[in-house]
């Protein structure tokens, strides 16, 4: 008897835009004998069935891929969820940059049907280690601190190997890996970093100082962020709060090779991607 194939299946929050889509994953699932997985927070937003499709199904492991249909907050759902497995994420973009998919909606369903045969390149990506090396916390994008919403400017001094490299008055500061490098990184003004390049950036929120620049941190040496102000800093990991920094705390933050997978159509380019997203870098 053949193994079951299970396709795990994230959306975003508009289903309205997502269920032609699913619809057409399901049916190449059908005719290549796989079935699709969706927990209970898809299930509740695409509630109509399909042969194809499993509803209200636990979240495993035990999966061949995970197909997210969305922007980059769905794409870095899916490769959180599939950390440290070899389980990759087909991505399709149904967002407003979606720099992570690999696929437009118009490509579709055939490329679908290469998903499905595993006819795709698999890209392995970094991440930012929150804490201890054996720390599970991960960034797959970037970790931010940031003042409080009506607070006073933060105070901010940063660490690299135990000795102390900086300080900058902000409103908060970003550190990025490569592929969080492109989002809030940038915004920042901090420098676009290829896939394929180790380390991680460092970029200031609106800095109170002509002279802080953005810093690119070796692969092999530990940052410290430290919270100089007297109030306690917001803290989020790719986007999504996750508590607080105190005054006099700090944070380590450590480069990981290979955590997530994503997959890639035969021919996928960074710099083309960079230039279909963003347009070229001079005129």
């Amino acid at each position: 008897m053949s193994r079951p194939r299970f396709v795990t299946v994230l959306t975003h929050a508009r289903p309205d835009e997502t269920v032609t889509a699913l619809r057409q994953l399901a049916d190449v699932a059908t005719a290549s004998g796989a079935t699709l997985r969706l927990d209970a927070e898809e299930t509740r937003k695409h509630p109509k069935t399909h042969p194809a499709i499993l509803g209200n199904a636990e979240l495993i492991d035990d999966v061949e891929l995970c197909v997210t249909l969305g922007g980059d907050g769905t794409i870095l759902r899916g490769l959180r969820a599939y950390a440290r497995t070899s389980v990759p994420v087909f991505a399709v973009n149904f967002g407003e940059v979606g720099f992570l998919a690999t696929v437009e909606p118009e490509d579709l369903p055939e490329s679908f049907t290469l998903a499905l045969s595993r006819d795709f390149d698999l890209l392995p990506l970094p991440a930012i280690c929150i804490g201890p090396s054996d720390a599970r916390e991960i960034a797959i994008n970037d970790i931010s601190i940031q003042r409080k919403v009506g607070d006073r400017v933060a105070e901010l001094s940063y660490a690299i190997g135990g000795e102390e490299v900086g300080s900058v008055r902000a409103d908060g500061l970003v550190v990025a890996t490569p592929a969080g490098s492109t989002g809030y990184n940038l915004a920042n003004g901090g420098p676009v970093m290829a896939w394929g390049v180790e380390g991680m950036v460092v970029s200031f929120i609106a800095p109170h100082s002509l002279s802080a620049r953005a810093l690119v941190i070796a692969p092999a040496d530990v940052l410290t962020l430290h919270n100089r102000s007297q109030r306690a800093l917001d803290f989020s990991i790719d986007g999504r709060p996750a508590g607080e920094i105190a005054p006099g705390a700090s944070v380590d933050a450590r480069f990981v090779q290979n955590v997530a997978t994503l997959a890639q159509m035969h021919g996928s380019s960074f710099y083309r991607r960079l230039r279909e997203k963003f347009g070229r870098l001079s005129r």
